[in-house]
């Protein structure tokens, strides 16, 4: 019976995004699952490139996802699925930020949100096998260069250098010219390249990996919001 679980869930992997999103909106609990696997890392690092924060990151991912699912009759295919819901993550995240930004004024409390401390991205100690001692080091260099850098130019960093969309995604999901995304991201890479100082080259491997029991984690709590326990 597993077996035939596993293989209509890797069925689905392959649906396009439209016939993905029917089958969602008719409550098929592989297709939530099919599609939070395929863009939980994206949105995870795009969240984390607004809030900067890891618990943030994950709580504005499942917003995201719920508020998507509960409107997702209305995605017709205009974007890619991947767009429309990075969107809807985007728009919370700096929905939160701004909210964080007034709170942040009433209570006097603008040195706790200036931007000085970077938030450290947590180290696994559980023995995962994606990620050797060197690995981490050299991810905590770029995630801090990457925390570091003004607000303008942390997305499309992300977006472009670390997510690997290309310029014109990167422009249509922060709705901004492809001139614009290309100057900042070459002024965003300067930035890091200074901050970095030769220290790890120019491969920036896999930074802010979002998979495993973190991965299985949000979709769970998704899952679980949405009525299908596991």
């Amino acid at each position: 019976m597993s077996h035939i679980r596993t293989d209509r869930a890797e069925a689905l992997d392959t649906l396009a995004d439209v016939e993905l999103a029917r089958r969602a909106v008719a409550r098929d609990r592989h297709a939530f699952r099919a599609i939070m696997k395929a863009h939980n890392q994206r949105l995870y690092r795009l969240a984390r490139s607004i809030i900067r924060n890891d618990s943030e990151a994950e709580d504005v991912v499942q917003e995201a996802y719920v508020l998507g699912f509960a409107h997702l009759n209305r995605f017709r295919g205009d974007a890619s699925l991947a767009t429309w819901l990075s969107r809807i993550v985007i728009n919370e995240a700096l929905g939160r930020l701004r909210k964080k930004r007034r709170s942040a004024g009433v209570a006097n409390a603008t040195n706790q949100l200036g931007g000085a401390t970077i938030v450290q991205f947590p180290v696994d100690n559980t023995g995962d096998p994606e990620r050797t001692m060197a690995q981490r080091q050299i991810l905590q260099l770029v995630e801090q260069a990457t925390d570091a850098l003004p607000d303008i130019y942390r997305t499309v960093f992300v977006a472009r250098v670390i997510e690997g969309l290309s310029v014109e995604e990167t422009a249509a999901l922060l709705g901004i010219r492809a001139q614009t995304v290309k100057t900042r991201l070459h002024r965003a890479r300067r930035l890091v390249r200074e901050r970095l100082d030769q220290q790890i080259g120019p491969v920036l491997l896999s930074a802010f990996p979002f998979a495993g029991r973190r991965c299985e984690r949000l979709t769970s709590a998704v899952m679980s919001r949405l009525g299908f326990p596991d």
